[in-house]
């Protein structure tokens, strides 16, 4: 029998592997539902779906290798990075998928969530003030119009997978939808950003450079307080708390 691997577990879903096959276990059923819509519209290698029986989504293994992870070293020749870049623009550039993602929320609402969680992060003394004020100073530059592009939402490194200098594929879509372009090229150059200009000349196109580093402030302000209360450590090295200590 293979041995069963719990690749990701919190409160909310697990992901388990079992040979080829990885094991999706979410309770809210609508995000399989985006996810499976989001992987048949995308333009670009997504994971076979072998099988679907609530709560469980099934889907093949990927060939080839992630870039890293956050906190981790970064793996991958330049031109692996470009590859990514490449693919990113692709995503982007596609018919606009039917409902929001994660990267779309509006900018009032957005606001308001930074500022609470601003809020809390020093009222609980998780984080120095100093610190998170300079941050949400930064953060202020994402908050403006953007033009909707199809968004994968959660487009860490360890979500996309080469081999060589070709991208064979991208997973988890549950975030999926209309958003902004800027929070996925920041999403996956988080903790990384030594290849960003690797990733900006794969993607072929201009972009404004402070939007992205706003982005790293705003999703690491958001992600320290979930992260903590969900068994994971956002003070580790190279994670969301030094992402941040990056930034000022």
């Amino acid at each position: 029998m293979d041995e069963v691997k719990v690749v990701a577990a919190h409160s909310e879903r697990a992901t388990l592997r079992v040979g080829d096959v990885f094991l999706k276990v979410d309770a809210d059923q609508a995000r399989i539902d985006v996810e499976v819509e989001a992987m048949s519209l995308a333009p670009v290698p997504t994971p076979e779906v072998l099988w679907r029986k609530p709560p469980v989504l099934a889907i093949a293994a990927l060939p080839g290798a992630t870039l890293g992870r956050l906190g981790g070293p970064s793996t991958g020749a330049s031109t692996a990075w470009a590859a990514a870049g490449s693919a990113i623009r692709k995503l982007h550039d596609a018919p606009l998928p039917p409902r929001p993602g994660r990267a779309g929320r509006s900018i009032v609402a957005l606001a308001a969530e930074l500022d609470d969680e601003c809020e809390l992060l020093v009222t609980n003394g998780l984080l120095p003030a100093d610190l998170v004020i300079r941050n949400r100073r930064v953060a202020e530059a994402a908050l403006r119009p953007w033009t909707p592009a199809f968004t994968h939402g959660d487009l860490q490194i360890a979500h996309v997978f080469v081999d060589g200098d070709e991208v064979t594929g991208i997973i988890d879509w549950s975030e999926a939808g209309l958003g902004d372009a800027l929070y996925d090229l920041a999403t996956f150059t988080l903790g990384h950003q030594e290849h960003l200009d690797d990733v900006l000349a794969g993607y072929g196109t201009d972009i404004d450079l402070d939007v992205i580093h706003a982005w790293w402030s705003l999703r690491s302000l958001l992600a320290v307080r979930w992260l903590i209360e969900h068994g994971f450590d956002p003070f580790a090295p190279g994670c969301e708390v030094d992402v941040l200590r990056s930034r000022v």
